[in-house]
């Protein structure tokens, strides 16, 4: 029998001299389970080891990478010190040692709370050790949530990143204090904005004398900051003078809570409404003073662009230079509107500088279309070439499926809840421990017949679409022979389009249609 051990540590029992070092806490995980395997006569296959990751993050990457190697079946078993090793999540306790892994033919081993999927005598205990769990984030996410809205309300710093112009102070936690050399670019940045300065202008000036935008300032000095994602990460940008010239931060207040956790499963976050958002005036010094932050504010108002209500560009957020990925930017001269790289006017060579009229680009996409539609609908292979609303009939299979593993479930939460029951009135377990552990068996059981109740609303909604069916030709018609399209036709139809530079000596630009079929 082939054993895959599992590893992992978390920054609460974190214990370590040097960041390559491994926790003592890890070393003792490997000799216990090493000892373990040795002792069952188990051959080892290998050890994966997260260091510094929590229980409910998916991302652990030796946590996948044992996923992976199980689905392949290269080792029979999983060994854990305990199952919250594993995972924290009642969920991914369901999914892999109760559901996955018998079908990968992986038996799930955990040494110090008895967990054993070859022992179904305990499936019970090892679905309480879940609910546990889980109770344990959800509490844990809490209490730090709690912490942390307290610390804000009381104007304490609390994230990873000081503000460009800020260094976070060394002497009192939660403190700013003024970065000079980082501040002078700011104070620059609100003057020249002030004389009359563009924000794309400034952005160019700031590249042109080589000064690195705030990431590669940060990166440049040791300090911590947030990984770029496009490329040209080292210039300035129209978006990085904007978001400056309305930050409160400069002023001394102390502006949070802009974004939140989707949850405390995943680390996503999501805007927050500006009414939510944390502000405290006067936490720490200004660089902008008042008066100058005030006219700024009156200019940036004053040139704000009237928004109608209801109307969007054609292409709004679909067209991207084929160069650096940025989305390109809407402009109009004489009437006509055009799409240009934002990165073209910040700084020399910082991009291709893709460029295109809206009516030129409305007609490549007109053209494509019709060839498409035409090419499917002469060859009569429109059932054979576009499946509409991604196979109807998959997806029922997979909806139905999925429904009654939930049906399932909920009738093994119901008989948990019955054998709790028996189990208090033998005495087995006190009352308060039945009422805590079948409250976790009752709301997650609630939760799923939810679940099962929206399942059944989809089903009905596919099946209605499924005896449609036979109009999907009726469908790609409205899109033949078209002469303009609407902003409901670019979003329905296109994911996005990757536009080029002109091809010299001609009037064509390349693009690239990425369809939403």
């Amino acid at each position: 029998m082939k054993v895959a051990i599992y590893c992992r540590l978390s920054e609460e029992d974190r214990n370590k001299q040097f960041e390559t070092d491994d926790s003592n806490s890890i070393q003792n995980q490997k000799a216990m389970l090493l000892q373990y395997a040795m002792e069952q006569g188990w051959e080892l296959y290998n050890i994966y080891s997260d260091d510094d990751y929590t229980g409910s993050d998916r991302r652990r990457p030796e946590f996948n990478r044992l996923l992976a190697d199980a689905e392949q079946h290269r080792f029979d078993i999983v060994l854990c010190k305990t199952q919250s090793r594993f995972t924290r999540e009642l969920e991914l306790v369901e999914k892999y040692i109760h559901g996955l892994f018998p079908i990968w033919g992986i038996r799930f081993i955990s040494i110090v709370d008895n967990a054993d999927t070859a022992n179904k005598g305990n499936k019970k205990s090892r679905q309480i050790n879940g609910l546990v769990n889980e109770w344990y984030l959800e509490d844990m996410s809490d209490n730090i949530r709690s912490v942390l809205t307290n610390r804000r309300q009381n104007g304490f710093h609390i994230g990873a990143f000081a503000l460009y112009g800020y260094k976070k102070d060394p002497n009192q936690k939660g403190h700013l204090i003024i970065d000079e050399e980082a501040a002078a670019v700011v104070r620059e940045v609100f003057s020249l904005f002030a004389q009359g300065y563009g924000k794309t202008a400034i952005a160019r000036m700031l590249n042109d004398r080589g000064i690195p935008n705030p990431t590669e300032y940060k990166r440049l000095h040791g300090l911590r900051y947030q990984q770029p994602k496009m490329k040209n990460s080292t210039l300035w940008k129209y978006f990085a003078i904007s978001d400056m010239l309305i930050n409160e931060i400069y002023i001394g207040n102390m502006v949070q809570g802009k974004y939140g956790s989707i949850s405390y499963k995943t680390k996503q976050n999501k805007p927050r409404p500006k009414s939510d958002w944390y502000v405290v005036e006067g936490t720490h010094e200004p660089i902008i003073e008042r008066e100058l932050w005030d006219r700024v504010q009156t200019l940036i108002a004053q040139r704000a662009k009237p928004f109608d209500i209801g109307t969007i560009g054609l292409f709004a957020r679909k067209a991207r230079c084929a160069n650096c990925g940025y989305i390109m930017r809407s402009s109009k001269n004489r009437g006509k509107h055009y799409l240009q790289c934002s990165n073209r006017h910040v700084a020399k060579d910082a991009c291709i500088g893709s460029f295109i009229s809206v009516d030129k680009l409305e007609q490549l996409v007109i053209d494509e279309l019709n060839r498409l539609s035409a090419e499917y609908l002469d060859k009569d292979e429109l059932e054979q070439n576009i499946e509409f609303c991604g196979n109807l009939q998959g997806q029922k299979e997979r909806l139905t499926a999925d429904l009654t593993a939930y049906q399932k479930k909920v009738a093994e939460y119901s008989k948990g809840i019955r054998e709790l029951y028996m189990d208090k009135v033998k005495g087995l377990i006190s009352e308060s421990d039945y009422a805590d552990m079948s409250r976790g068996f009752s709301t997650e059981r609630d939760r799923l017949e939810r679940v099962i109740a929206d399942g059944e609303k989809q089903l009905a909604e596919l099946d209605e679409k499924i005896a449609a069916g036979d109009n999907r030709r009726e469908l790609i018609e409205q899109y033949t022979n078209l002469e303009h399209l609407t902003r409901e036709m670019v979003e329905t139809l296109i994911d996005y389009i990757s536009v080029g530079k002109r091809i010299p000596g001609t009037k064509d630009v390349p693009i690239e249609i990425h369809w939403n079929f």
